[in-house]
């Protein structure tokens, strides 16, 4: 082999190392703008109030997609039609983003009253014990029992606010609470406000609506929506066909409002 040859090979190895460097180059650009989002994403959370603002910009369009592709993600173990099935239509979400307050316990009694026809109504309960106006629902028992401090406000001596969740009240304390007392607002767990339909001690006769704290976060940065222990029941739950029926309906509608 010729000396020429020999140098002419050196700049086409050089040649492939600097499209190497390039492609290194450019993969690590991709690389750098995935904590770029992440960053975005921490701008969303207020780790001091434990809430993710995001859920207070979101429109009604864009948290039925939010909730579809939750559901999807976690409802791997799920068919098609049954994914279907946990779907909510954008029409049975209430808008609330025109509520300006960050959506701390602190400000959900302003909340509530925005969007109630009668704001009085909400320290009113129906004759019917067991049967409230409103359900908050949320993603642990110790979440739940703030919930109901931030909302004793509605509560009279007549009239309760009911703690409906697991952590260290057993299901028959719940039901018999239920059959005794006249209740205007329930907070509970998904799974359980479900065994207590199942058993007739909760009753959805009066439901006007369903209140969801979404916004909230843990010291995880976990919301409601974010785990699939309490995602999934909490889209069975909001799926209940006789939730759907009513959603929409002109006469008797159910308000699904977003917190």
């Amino acid at each position: 082999m010729s000396e020429d040859q020999i140098i002419k090979r050196k700049p086409a190895a050089a040649k492939a190392k600097s499209k190497k460097r390039s492609r290194d180059d450019e993969g690590g650009s991709r690389k750098r703008r995935k904590p770029a989002a992440q960053e975005q994403d921490d701008l969303d959370l207020d780790l001091e109030a434990g809430v993710n603002k995001k859920i207070a910009l979101v429109d009604n369009l864009l948290l039925a997609d939010h909730l579809a592709k939750k559901i999807r993600r976690f409802g791997t173990d799920l068919t098609p039609i049954e994914l279907s099935q946990l779907d909510i239509s954008p029409n049975y979400i209430t808008d609330t983003t025109s509520f300006q307050e960050i959506r701390t316990l602190d400000n959900l009694p302003a909340f509530l009253e925005q969007f109630a026809d009668d704001a009085k109504q909400l320290g009113s309960a129906p004759k019917q014990n067991g049967s409230p106006h409103t359900i908050i629902v949320t993603g642990a028992g110790l979440r739940a029992a703030e919930i109901v401090r931030s909302v004793r406000k509605y509560q009279t001596k007549n009239i309760t606010v009911a703690k409906l969740f697991a952590k260290h009240i057993k299901l028959e304390e719940s039901v018999q609470f239920l059959e005794k007392h006249r209740t205007g607002i329930a907070v509970g767990t998904p799974v359980r406000l479900s065994d207590l339909v199942e058993n007739s001690a909760l009753k959805l006769d009066h439901l006007e609506r369903l209140v969801i704290d979404a916004s909230h976060i843990d010291a995880k940065k976990r919301g409601v929506m974010d785990m699939k222990e309490t995602m999934l029941p909490l889209a069975r739950w909001l799926a209940r066909p006789e939730f759907k029926q009513r959603y929409a309906d002109p006469e008797k509608g159910l308000q699904l409002l977003f917190y």
